[in-house]
């Protein structure tokens, strides 16, 4: 074996068979990793002579590392793998790393001859990123009196002095089309997801197995501005409960979010596309799971018994012992494990299932889109989105629709206006806390970015144009980042 190995830690692991005594002790392996502030999810890299460096768990464990979101580490530990492997194959260890031999991993990643998995320029400014702060931290706890990750200093417009990699990608430009207007969402949704042909027209040969799944998830990201994980990750007992509101108020779990939890709103469409789902094909893959006896056969699930109004989810195990944690505390393999009792047997208590009727893993969302746009360019067409995409064209609605109302249907005036907003916000705060952003400036630069330059106020307060479709279509027209369909 010449490749490290990644693992990660789990306290709700369950120890294997074995014989002859050979895992002995292996269930009072979380209580130790425990005591010694191992956290669970926490990445192990096992090295190719089959040790674990202790300096690599300690700066795994620190609060550097352990307080970025668990999607970020999840994205950074496997570069250190291959990037350990690379050094490992050169007769170096992780902390023997120079500059020259980052450079080396550089060129073979971007430009390696014979190399078949060369990566994007955005690809490895993550990886870069990844390793600047592994050895950032290292050299904090003295593990390495330098990083290999050379910086260089340039200052700002308005005299702010920053730090850049000298390994920065050059070439990394993100496709300028970001957003959707309604009708150029709602084509993608029906031919890509829901199998409908360009003309509006069913299609018969739609095998139709998932459409009612994906649609509906779809229809909940665009309507709410979720991210990827948060959306795919809620339980039913997170689900707002339908009356006869337009928008509902749900909460995202803490563990599921990127930095913190939240709350997020539904518009009432959106959540009805996910209770017509609940209702008929989730249904159809839960009975089909039951009858053969899948639910039966996991053996490490929970028996989820209630949700407090507190948000106190408490479960029982297969053992009998009883558990409880509040749901911002459960991570994704947690939500997965958990299970309800229904009137015909077990079922999971995660929204989101495979055909097979199992939890679906957040992450097969990406492919899902993916393929919905391959089958609106296989047709002809020139619209696409990404779960990214839907949540930024939330954020771009909502700041239109927030404007307006304040401007427009309230009535204000000028003076009215800065009290209101003393009162309740910016607009552009609101629409920060809905996507659950630190900075409003992150809202400003990144999310927003089309409505800058194009005299806002005078658009929005014009009477003869309120915000609906048309209002989305020309400004798509007249920036050309926005993706219509016409």
């Amino acid at each position: 074996m010449d490749e490290w190995q990644l693992f990660w830690t789990g306290a709700d692991v369950v120890a294997p068979a074995s014989e002859a005594g050979v895992l002995d002790g292996w269930e009072g392996l979380a209580a130790r990793e425990s005591q010694l502030g191992i956290r669970t999810g926490q990445p192990i890299l096992l090295s190719p002579a089959g040790r674990v460096d202790p300096r690599l768990s300690r700066i795994f464990k620190s609060h550097y590392f352990a307080r970025k979101s668990e999607g970020t580490r999840q994205t950074y530990a496997p570069c250190y793998r291959v990037f350990f492997t690379f050094l490992w194959q050169r007769g170096l260890n992780w902390d023997e790393a120079t500059p020259e031999d980052l450079e080396d991993w550089e060129d073979w990643r971007l430009r390696g001859l014979g190399n078949r998995n060369t990566i994007t320029g955005s690809t490895w400014g993550k990886e870069l990123a990844a390793l600047r702060l592994l050895y950032d931290i290292a050299r904090k706890l003295r593990f390495v009196a330098d990083s290999p990750v050379l910086l260089r200093s340039f200052v700002l417009p308005d005299g702010t002095m920053v730090e850049s990699a000298e390994l920065a990608p050059a070439d990394v430009r993100g496709s300028d089309v970001k957003w959707l207007t309604p009708r150029a969402y709602r084509l993608w949704r029906d031919v890509g997801l829901g199998g409908m042909l360009s003309d509006g027209l069913e299609n018969p040969s739609w095998p139709g197995r998932n459409d009612a799944r994906d649609t509906s998830y779809a229809d909940l990201v665009y309507s709410s501005g979720l991210r990827r994980r948060e959306g795919g990750t809620l339980l039913l007992a997170e689900l707002p409960e339908l009356t006869d509101r337009r928008y509902y108020a749900g909460k995202v779990g803490t563990a599921v979010a990127k930095r913190a939890g939240r709350t997020y709103y539904a518009s009432h469409g959106a959540l009805r596309t996910v209770e017509y789902y609940r209702l008929s094909t989730r249904a159809q893959a839960v009975r089909r799971a039951q009858m053969r006896g899948l639910y039966e056969q996991v053996p490490d699930k929970r028996i989820l018994e209630e949700v407090t109004r507190r948000r106190i989810a408490r479960w029982s195990e297969p053992d009998g012992r009883l558990g409880q944690a509040h749901l911002d505390k459960l991570n994704v393999r947690q939500r997965m494990k958990l299970f309800v009792r229904a009137a015909d047997g077990l079922e999971p208590a995660m929204v989101w299932l495979t055909e097979s009727g199992m939890p679906m893993a957040y992450r097969s969302w990406t492919k899902t889109f993916e393929r919905a746009s391959e089958r609106c360019a296989a047709m002809g067409l020139t619209v696409f989105a990404t779960p990214h995409m839907l949540r930024h064209s939330m954020a771009l609605r909502m700041l239109l629709a927030l404007n307006h109302a304040l401007d427009r249907r309230l009535g204000l005036t000028p003076g009215e206006r800065r009290r209101y907003e003393e009162a309740y916000g910016t607009v552009w705060s609101m629409v920060k806390d809905l996507l659950g952003h630190l900075s409003e400036e992150t809202t400003k630069a990144i999310y927003l970015e089309p409505v800058r330059g194009l005299q806002l106020e005078t658009l929005l307060n014009d009477e003869d144009h309120p915000v609906n479709d048309l209002m989305l279509s020309e400004l798509a027209r007249r920036t050309g980042l926005i993706l219509d369909a016409v």
